[in-house]
């Protein structure tokens, strides 16, 4: 926008595609903007140009454009939650890139560059254990490498010796969550039939 295009515009600013003019844009999560935002975006992309709110003139752009989602934006095409000419114009180069648990091959190189990343410097250079190379190997990973990064950067947080153990990656638990929740269920199941239970503790020991 301009200076004094609006209430509170008193310096102009340049928008996002006019930054990366000449470079690549990323645009993350496409598939949550809005039917009127992506009409604009639309536009945008098809005459490689803007206009700035409060200004007469329209800056010509030549931006790369890369778009991610997690989304089946055909599906959202179906649902009329995406529009269908944004999607092609978009969907010149697809990349599909897959989930961490169908690459398991990449979990330790992707753990010990966290331990890297999160390495503390009054600390001993971290490193993993057998026990937990094995765990992280045999983990689904709905979260993906973000959840990878979060568990690796908690043990380096929190753990205290200079090999990162299991109970490092959960500090809260007895066990890791597998086994934990095989244990909750094993307890569960052993109840005898004639010992008396409330329907809070019956509520609790279903949620669990």
């Amino acid at each position: 926008h301009e200076k004094g295009a609006f209430t509170g515009a008193i310096l102009a600013r340049k928008g996002r595609f006019e930054q990366a003019d000449g470079g690549t844009l990323l645009l993350d999560e496409i598939s949550e903007m809005t039917l009127a935002l992506q009409a604009k975006l639309l536009r945008v992309l098809q005459e490689k140009e803007i206009s700035p709110v409060g200004g007469s003139a329209t800056i010509r752009l030549d931006v790369r454009v890369v778009a991610t989602t997690n989304r089946d934006l055909e599906q959202a095409i179906a649902d009329g939650q995406f529009r269908q000419d944004l999607f092609y114009r978009l969907n010149v180069i697809a990349l599909q890139v897959p989930a961490l648990r169908e690459r398991r091959e990449d979990v330790l190189p992707l753990a010990e560059h966290f331990l890297c990343k999160y390495r503390r410097r009054d600390r001993p250079a971290r490193r993993l254990g057998d026990a937990v190379r094995r765990h992280l190997l045999a983990q689904r990973w709905p979260g993906n490498v973000r959840e990878l990064e979060n568990l690796i950067e908690r043990a380096c947080l929190l753990g205290r010796g200079e090999e990162i153990q299991l109970e490092d990656l959960y500090p809260c638990l007895t066990a890791p969550p597998a086994a934990a929740a095989a244990a909750a269920l094993a307890d569960d199941f052993s109840i005898s039939l004639d010992q008396p239970l409330t329907l809070d503790e019956m509520e609790r020991r279903l949620i669990l």
